[in-house]
């Protein structure tokens, strides 16, 4: 291995990632040495990381490569392996065309969620094709010390619980995850969305990402909320026909998500690259073997 490794930070929202291009998979990133990265006094500092690998490289993604030839190979913050990022794909795209990989238009992504259809536009915006949401039965509970709350459970490739509350600051400092009943409802940890309303088809979030903790924004999350609004408010587009769409702020930033009558979800954002440099391999060795 080189001694240096090229890296990027970037941002969606200011949901930040350190971003590891590694074409032919040739890199070991260990949990540790993710975490060792993505430590904000230690590392270069994120929220998760950007594993850049060709789909046709990679074990979990040769069966996508006749349909993407990039596959996100994301990691939390903590190192532990996520199914999908919302902002994380639309970075993703960014450096791929930073790179010259790919142009603006359209593109498709490989990730653990499956392959999501990209759109990068003229005015800089990025918009994913995020799937349709599932909508597991039964009730669930979130809770921050003497409040609880009742939750829908939403699965966007990855789960959420989705909380609406009267203010954000009910949320606490989530510092550590809410605790939520029942157990089995999320037996791998779950990522909690308190929600607030700002106005028709306006909400606003605050968010605990399982790995990660608070974070400024969360692609996933907004898309969560949105389908729970959506069907608190009676405008659940695969029984009106009609697409529901909200603006969701995010402590980062805005998105806009809207569902289609076919549940079909696209959310867009901004992605912005801010710096690029080169890791120090030996560094990066005995990070690992922390």
């Amino acid at each position: 291995m080189s001694t240096r490794i090229p890296f990027l930070k970037g941002h969606g929202t200011e949901n930040d990632f350190v971003i590891v291009p590694d074409p032919e998979n040739a890199i070991d990133l260990p949990p540790a040495a993710v975490a060792a990265l993505c430590d904000r006094r230690a590392g270069i500092g994120g929220d998760g990381l950007l594993h850049v690998v060709r789909s046709a490289a990679h074990p979990e993604a040769k069966c996508m490569a006749p349909e993407a030839e990039w596959f996100m190979d994301y990691r939390n913050g903590d190192g532990s392996i996520a199914e999908m990022c919302g902002n994380g794909v639309r970075v993703f795209a960014r450096y791929l065309q930073r790179a010259g990989h790919v142009a603006e238009g359209d593109l498709a992504v490989a990730t653990r969620g499956g392959v999501k259809t990209v759109h990068i536009a003229k005015d800089g915006d990025v918009t994913v094709g995020m799937g349709k949401a599932l909508l597991p039965e039964g009730d669930v509970t979130v809770s921050v010390g003497e409040r609880s709350w009742p939750a829908r459970n939403v699965n966007m490739g990855n789960p959420h619980a989705v909380a609406f509350v009267d203010d954000l600051s009910h949320a606490g400092d989530l510092l550590s995850p809410p605790p939520f009943s029942p157990a089995a409802a999320y037996p791998d940890g779950v990522n909690v969305e308190f929600v607030v309303d700002r106005g028709p088809g306006h909400v606003a979030l605050r968010v605990h990402e399982r790995g990660a903790g608070e974070t400024r924004s969360c692609g996933t999350g907004a898309c969560a909320v949105a389908v729970a609004a959506a069907r608190r408010d009676g405008a659940d587009p695969t029984a009106t026909g009609t697409p529901a769409t909200y603006t969701v702020d995010v402590p980062g930033g805005t998105l806009v998500i809207t569902e289609r009558p076919d549940g079909e979800i696209e959310m867009t954002g901004p992605a912005v690259i801010v710096a690029e440099g080169e890791i120090d391999a030996e560094w990066l060795a005995t990070a690992t073997r922390v």
